[in-house]
Order: C-alpha cells, then structure tokens, then sequence
C-alpha cells in the first residue's frame, strides 16, 4: 500500500511555529515514527508553501497511490484550484487538519476541500495523520 502525505504552507516550521497551537514536534520526527510503525506501508511526504506545486503533486500521486493524507493549512480556505485537483483524482483523499479550526478565527471554518474529500480529521494534533492511515487501510 502507498500512502502519500502532503502539507502546505507553512507545515515546514512544525516544531518552532506556534507550539502552543501546532505542539514542538517537527514533522519529520513524526513521520519517522509513522514509518517505523507502519512498516508494510510506504509513506512518502511532500510539503510546500505554493499552491500550484501543491495542486501538481496531488495529480501526479492522485491516480498512483493508494490515499493521500491533505494538509493544505490556510490554503483549504482559499483554493478552488487545489479543490479541483482532489476531486479529479482517483485516490481517496484524507483533509487533515492539526488545530481545530472550528475554534480558531472565523475564516477559518470554510475549507473548500471537505466536501471533495473522502474524510475530514481535525483537532487532534499530529495524530490525526496515524488517524487518516487507519482510515485509509481498513
């Protein structure tokens, strides 16, 4: 099984950003720990603070994988374009969110990735990536 994990702007400072917020953990560390605990499935991680890259590696991952797991941080309040690109692919698409948005500032309870997306995980910190494999393997 290969399961392709995506973040967007701004996920690059996990760990320094906001610990309050996002915890002090870089994403790196905790990918390693995911690998180490899915060891059967391939995990491959691409990140980038530009909503075309972003949009681009969706579709090139979209009809060969198996899930991808969304992070598209503030761009989920903002991109059609990336909402297109999960609709048009075949693989299921996970959103994921760290902090729950629902508690955070107004403009952020508007994703226009939720309704194109096979689930939505929000709030539970860097865990609801392991959250959205299981969801993807069962």
């Amino acid at each position: 099984m290969n399961i392709h994990i995506i973040n967007g702007p701004n996920l690059n400072l996990l760990g320094t950003r906001e610990p309050e917020i996002y915890g002090g953990r870089t994403f790196d560390d905790y990918l390693a720990g995911l690998q180490n605990k899915y060891p059967s499935i391939k995990l491959s991680y691409f990140q980038s603070n530009i909503e075309g890259e972003i949009i681009t590696e969706i579709q090139k991952k979209g009809f060969s994988h198996n899930g991808i797991i969304l992070n598209a941080g503030a761009y989920t309040h903002t991109s059609i374009g990336i909402a297109d690109a999960v609709k048009a692919v075949t693989a299921p698409v996970i959103e994921v969110h760290i902090s729950n948005t629902f508690s955070r500032e107004t403009f952020r309870h508007q994703s226009f990735l939720s309704p194109v997306a096979a689930g939505v995980i929000i709030g539970f910190g860097l865990n609801g990536y392991e959250l959205a494999i299981q969801s993807l393997i069962l």
